[in-house]
């Protein structure tokens, strides 16, 4: 065959690849996008969700955050087998927060608190998954168990891989495209969208492509493994041990002995750290002859999702184990790559770019899910012929997801500030209504014309978003009013924020409304 013939039928391979990988998984990266995109601010979003919890004041000395926390740590939960102290050091971890864990099989429950730093009292905030519940959910899916969740998300992942390099094959015109839109023009204008806003997030695509696959590669290519450390829990362990070496914990020895006094540890670990921040103290059997006092440097240092660990005695304070952030060349590379997924590091300019790009990336799964269904209703009004049922089934999919998903998030911050604050498993009901809701408007969409599903959820998601400042103010005293004068930014950040993305649905719902009255549909 020449290569005249064997060009345009790679070509036409690699688009039917590319359509079909992006619309076979396009809901579920849909999906992922968004609240994966919400991973970039989850603090933020925690902040509005717990409005309880004054404005953090970050760095706290760690000598500090320790004095503050061991002291509520003995007093609240004497008899836990091992406590933490997260200390705040940047926006990551804002605030100084203990946990602690009873012991096993003593019935002692698990615990956590936000502490202040000056009187370390308990902030009385509100039980709320929080940013981190909506960040999860792209890779857990969380109703699946996790198994289920990790190959499901790794599949489509692989998809979107596919999807992303079939696209740049088939795309001739790739440069060119970044400074074409022509709007108004149909389906002429969902292409130059889909292409706008893949062309010009294409470096974060690949990146966050791959680098999801690495996260996911124990797991989801679990051959790799078994190759060389066998099969069965036996061969996982081994590897992880490895790859991942840990100080071996040790039971408790049962005899009451003082801690070391953690200022003078702090002081040693210091210079081991090369000036990193410490950003977590562990505390296993605290206040027993074997207690063990863990180091925990800095994850957010810099793009390599790594941090040194230094393992003390409890009694004595004598160094027992260490753990360099750098072990090897291939565990390097997957850590950067880790890092760069997760982008922690990012600071505030380069986090906007993050957001930017994840915005891009949701219009460009978005966009493309739209286009196919353009495409082939105008061939049905050409042809005059009756819509497919497969058209039908992805037109009101795109509907229900495309603004039912959103719709289903801004219910997620409605029960946050409406549900008694007392309710049993309350983070829990949040996202529970979250899902209700999205699967509402799913039914909403199956039962309604396509062209009024999109103009009736998108009043819907204009009201759901634009009212949340509202909604705020009439239930806590931390709105707008007092966020602004205070220059409390996570909290007023968001309110700004949700508002902007209210007036963006109702721009597009009265555009809608236009378009319907102009041409009767």
């Amino acid at each position: 065959m020449s290569q005249a013939l064997l060009q345009p039928a790679l070509r036409q391979a690699m688009a039917w690849l590319h359509t079909w990988m992006g619309l076979l998984c396009g809901w579920l990266l849909y999906f992922m996008f968004v609240t994966g995109t919400l991973g970039y601010v989850d603090t933020e979003i925690d902040r509005w969700m717990r409005p309880e919890l004054p404005p953090a004041s970050v760095p706290l000395r760690a000598e500090d955050a320790a004095r503050t926390g061991l002291a509520y740590l003995a007093a609240h939960a004497p008899g836990a087998r091992r406590w933490t102290i997260s200390v705040p050091v940047d926006r990551n971890e804002p605030y100084l927060r203990v946990t602690w864990r009873g012991a096993q099989g003593s019935g002692a429950p698990a615990g956590a608190a936000f502490l202040d730093p000056t009187t370390g009292a308990a902030f009385a905030a509100r039980q709320t998954g929080g940013g981190q519940a909506l960040y999860q959910m792209h890779w857990a899916l969380h109703y699946l168990p996790i198994t289920a969740a990790e190959w499901t998300v790794g599949i489509a992942t692989m998809c979107m891989l596919v999807a992303i390099v079939t696209g740049v094959v088939v795309h001739r015109r790739i440069f060119s495209d970044f400074f074409t839109f022509r709007p108004g023009r149909g389906q002429r204008s969902w292409l130059d969208a889909h292409n706008l806003a893949s062309v010009v997030s294409l470096p974060y695509q690949l990146m966050i492509t791959y680098s999801g696959l690495v996260f996911l590669m124990f797991s989801f290519m679990p051959l790799a493994v078994v190759g060389w450390y066998g099969p069965g829990a036996q061969g996982s362990q081994a590897f992880l041990e490895e790859v991942f070496p840990s100080p071996a914990r040790t039971g408790a020895a049962g005899r009451p002995v003082p801690m070391v006094a953690l200022d003078g540890l702090l002081a040693d670990v210091r210079p081991r750290l090369a000036g990193a921040a410490v950003t977590l103290l562990e505390f296993d059997h605290p206040g027993d002859a074997a207690a063990r006092i863990t180091v925990v440097g800095d994850f957010a240092a810099g793009p390599l999702r790594a941090a040194d660990l230094f393992t003390y005695d409890g009694a004595s304070g004598a160094l027992l184990a260490s753990r360099p952030r750098w072990t090897s060349g291939p565990r390097g590379l997957r850590d950067l790559l880790l890092g760069l997924h997760e982008g922690l590091f990012a600071g505030p300019a380069l986090r906007a770019l993050y957001l930017v790009a994840g915005l891009l990336g949701t219009a460009m799964v978005a966009t493309g899910l739209v286009l196919w269904t353009v495409k082939r209703r105008q061939r049905v009004e050409q042809e005059r012929a009756r819509a497919h049922h497969g058209l039908r089934l992805v037109e009101r999919l795109n509907v229900g997801t495309i603004v039912g998903l959103p719709v289903g998030i801004a219910a997620c911050f409605w029960a946050n500030r409406l549900l008694p604050t007392d309710l049993a498993r309350r983070g829990d009901w949040e996202l529970h209504l979250l899902f209700i809701a999205w699967a509402a408007l799913l039914l909403h969409a199956a039962l309604r014309p396509a062209a009024r599903g999109w103009q009736e959820q998108s009043w819907l998601a204009a009201g759901a978003f634009s009212l949340l400042p509202v909604l705020n103010a009439l239930t806590t005293p931390r709105h707008l009013g007092v966020s602004l004068p205070q220059g409390d930014w996570a909290l007023a950040g968001f309110d700004l924020t949700v508002l902007a993305l209210g007036l963006a649905f109702l721009g597009v719902a009265m555009r809608l409304s236009r378009r319907r009255r102009c041409t009767g549909r």
